[in-house]
Parts: C-alpha cells; structure tokens; sequence
C-alpha cells in the first residue's frame, strides 16, 4: 500500500468540489492508494508523456481527473492537481 499525500493546490482544488463529490474524490484517492498496481494495468491509470518525473493521470469520475506523481524510495503517491475535465 502507497501512502497518499496532496499539496497545497490538490487540497485547494478539492474545496471547489461540492461535499458530495469531496467524498467521492477522497474514497477514490483511497482506493488508488490501495491498489495503484493493479490499476495501472487498467485503463483508469495513463502514464503522462513529456515529463522527466513519472506522473500518472487517475480517472475518479466521468469528468474529475487528478494528476499525480510517484516517489518509489518512500511509495508514495503525490497528488498534485485535481480537476474537472
């Protein structure tokens, strides 16, 4: 299991979500933490390309996306931006 950690703008960007979506957001960043190998066999976890770092893109929801970075030395999954699509 990964430890999940956001920063500054993730946490600010979860404030613009309405109180029922927050609770979607943050059981589905739950999840990811728990199975992120898994997931990123599937399709609800992309690889970004251009990047020197190893950010991924997680699908919560039909429009919500959170954009996110892996720091293996600690297993850690960064979440860096939250957003709708």
């Amino acid at each position: 299991m990964y430890k999940l950690e956001l920063t500054d703008i993730a946490v600010k960007n979860l404030k613009d979500f309405n109180h029922a979506e927050q609770q979607l957001i943050a059981k589905k960043l739950h999840y990811l933490a728990e199975n992120f190998d898994i997931l990123k066999e599937s399709k609800k976890v992309t690889e970004l390309k251009g990047t020197d770092y190893k950010h991924y893109r997680f699908v919560i929801a039909r429009k919500i996306r959170a954009i996110f970075e892996v720091k293996n030395e600690r297993l850690v999954l960064l979440v860096l931006r939250i957003g709708k699509r």
